[in-house]
């Protein structure tokens, strides 16, 4: 038994539990559900920056993500936003992560940038979509991948 086959559905589990995560953050947030932004039970106010416009990309990246659709650029969008708020928000309370309280922020960043490399495993909404740009290739092993061209 190979191990191996089970990368693309270990991956694709990663990726949903990322994103269901970052969406529940973004959801609070924007809405005040879940204990709302920071455990206040309420919503940040809207079009505060930069507050909500980041309750507003965790939410939207969130469900691309979890979904599969549009995963890397989502992901990507999603890992730059948390290097954003580490380095601007928890970063100027101390050097060490443990030490001012950005240790998700890091977790989510790396998280998603492993997503975007990756891509979004086997059960993903963009294995539907219909490949651009791409042509079939043969490989050493016989099978077919598609490369762009």
């Amino acid at each position: 038994m190979r191990i191996d086959r089970f990368g693309g559905p270990a991956l694709s589990l990663f990726r949903m539990v990322v994103g269901l995560l970052f969406l529940c953050h973004g959801l609070a947030s924007l809405f005040g559900v879940f204990g709302g932004s920071r455990g206040t039970g309420e919503p940040v106010p809207l079009g505060q920056w930069p507050g909500w416009w980041a309750a507003l990309i965790q939410a939207l990246c969130g469900a691309l993500v979890l979904l599969g659709l549009f995963t890397r650029p989502a992901a990507l969008l999603a890992s730059g936003s948390m290097a954003y708020a580490y380095f601007v928000v928890h970063q100027p309370e101390a050097l060490l992560p443990l030490r001012n309280h950005g240790e998700l922020s890091v977790l989510f960043c790396w998280s998603f940038l492993l997503v975007a490399v990756l891509g979004p495993g086997t059960w993903a909404l963009d294995n539907l979509l219909p490949q651009r740009g791409t042509r079939a290739v043969g490989l050493d092993t016989g099978e077919r991948s598609s490369v762009p061209v």
